[in-house]
């Protein structure tokens, strides 16, 4: 098998084992357990947690004494333990620290696997540019039909959701040590620094009145940006407890609706090139950002029968809204940093996202729903969307009015997505 091949297969299962619980364990923690809706918050703050330190942690171990594939794989492996564990658990509190732990062990894959592709690529004189985008659309591919698989096998909202999750986990890390030796680099100066070795160098990026002001909507965004991953599918499924929708398509197929939003995903990354050098970075990432105001709105109106338009319309919204603000919020680090400092820029740019605004805005999410939204046990979503449409268009006026950057058709000139 060509090495393509390989990559597309490590690529599929990388998202499958996180896709096939993602979108519907609030169906889970909600609809099985009965449990706490503030507490809830806290399961995608977990994934923001581990993010803040555990991709560092396992890179400077890739870079200085294990192969990249061998500690893939025992992560791999290591996570599905725990989620074969997650079902036995019988407390929300203890769920949580539970899946703290799968997290620290899943969320540095998604930065290896990107390593070992990129490595085995160029061992194997390959374009990077044009032979990785297709490998990595076989991770949303993944992911979507894990969503399918969970949803028509009737798992959505219960405990062998993660059993699909860790079957597929197991496979994987069992298959990376199958894969081409991605050896230490041994990179990192053997006189540097603490804060060298750490890659925190780029933490002197907020002496940058423009790069802290980056940084700071980049966490207020990424506030945003797990909140339909943590409620849409449970949204689309409290539906049954209206009688004239509850035998809806929408109610007993929520899953594969909402994976409308990971098509979306693939076809809007190829959009990307024409409105980076059409609009500019700034103009976006302020797309991006008007995205998730519609994104909300939409659900906020939509039901199963007469605004089902709205459903599917948000759904579709949705791949503007995730890929337009991180590949041109990318792409703006990588043109205003030096190459020093440009590897732990992106890393920062990926903490302050998926690290501090994860945890900071699935933790006041969920306290917010739970405190002024939920009424006798049911949740007013209507009221719940439109608090978030009018958080999302608060940041995007901000966005628009205080951060100034020109648009340079050069910067995007020669950058293939």
């Amino acid at each position: 098998m060509n090495i393509k091949n390989r990559l597309t297969i490590m690529s599929f299962l990388q998202f499958f084992v996180w896709g096939a619980w993602l979108i519907t364990i609030a169906n889970f923690w909600f609809g099985t357990k009965s449990w706490d809706g503030t507490q809830f918050g806290l399961v995608f703050g977990t994934m923001g947690i581990a993010s803040l330190f555990m991709p560092t942690l396992t890179g400077i171990i890739a870079d200085r004494w294990m192969n990249a594939e061998k500690l893939y794989g025992i992560l791999h492996i290591l996570y599905a333990a725990i989620l074969f564990c997650l079902p036995q658990i019988a407390t929300p509190t203890n769920f949580i620290y539970v899946m703290l732990l799968a997290m620290c062990f899943y969320m540095p894959t998604i930065a290896l696997s990107n390593s070992i592709s990129f490595t085995s690529l160029k061992l194997n004189n390959k374009d990077i540019i044009k032979d990785y985008p297709p490998i990595r659309v076989w991770g949303t591919v993944g992911f979507i039909v894990a969503m399918w698989i969970t949803n028509l096998t009737g798992n959505k909202a219960t405990a062998y959701q993660f059993y699909i999750a860790g079957i597929a986990a197991v496979s994987l890390g069992v298959y990376a040590f199958t894969l081409p030796k991605c050896k230490p680099q041994r990179l990192t100066k053997e006189n540097a620094s603490f804060i060298e070795t750490l890659g925190l160098e780029s933490f002197k990026l907020f002496a940058n009145y423009k790069m802290a002001l980056f940084f700071i909507f980049s966490m207020f965004l990424g506030g945003a940006l797990q909140l339909t991953n943590a409620y849409g599918d449970v949204f689309l499924d409290e539906f049954k407890n209206v009688p004239e929708y509850a035998d809806s398509f929408v109610v007993k197929y929520s899953t594969i609706i909402m994976s409308i939003s990971q098509i979306s995903e693939t076809l809007f990354i190829l959009a990307i090139p024409f409105f980076l050098k059409r609009f500019g970075i700034k103009q976006v990432m302020l797309i991006s950002m008007f995205a998730w105001v519609l994104r909300f709105g939409l659900f906020a109106f939509g039901n199963p029968t007469g605004g089902l338009w709205m459903i599917i319309l948000s759904c579709i919204v949705y791949g503007m809204a995730f890929d337009f603000f991180n590949i041109s919020g990318s792409l703006f680090v990588e043109t205003n940093t030096d190459s020093k400092n440009r590897s732990s820029a992106q890393g920062l740019f990926m903490m302050m996202t998926n690290g501090v605004g994860a945890v900071l805005g699935s933790f006041t999410s969920g306290w917010a729903i739970d405190k002024f939204f939920t009424h006798n046990g049911l949740r007013d979503w209507h009221s719940i969307w439109l608090s978030f449409a009018g958080y999302a268009l608060v940041i995007a006026i901000a966005f628009a009015i205080l951060f100034k950057h020109k648009h340079n058709p050069e910067e995007v000139a020669n950058v293939s997505h």
